[in-house]
């Protein structure tokens, strides 16, 4: 399995190509990594290739607050200008400033 370099980077805002939410991005898988009954809970035809990275977002739609997992394909960057206000978001970032939102966490 080809692994690609990860478009996007921690603290960015981006918005799920399909669905009507966006978020920050918190962590980065290089592939797949979530289990097999998530994956195969995607209808097939639409289900993302494994071979590409895969992120972590503190997500935030009209209705709530959640944590999502999306693929590198459905996403595109957020070009609001508009901070995220996931109620999360103060435990791993500082605060919202030339779009994006800065780690304030030491990484492994």
């Amino acid at each position: 399995m080809e692994k690609r370099a990860a478009k996007y980077h921690l603290g960015q805002i981006v918005r799920h190509r399909k669905h009507p939410f966006r978020g920050v991005i918190f962590d980065v898988d290089a592939a797949f990594s979530n289990t097999e009954e998530w994956y195969s809970a995607i209808p097939e035809d639409s289900r993302p290739k494994r071979d590409q990275p895969f992120y972590h977002l503190l997500a935030e739609n009209d209705e709530s607050f959640y944590v999502a997992y999306v693929s590198e394909q459905n996403l595109v960057l957020d070009e609001s200008g508009e901070p995220v206000e996931h109620p999360d978001l103060d435990e791993l970032f500082g605060d919202f400033r030339d779009g994006h939102y800065p780690l304030q966490i030491a990484l492994n």
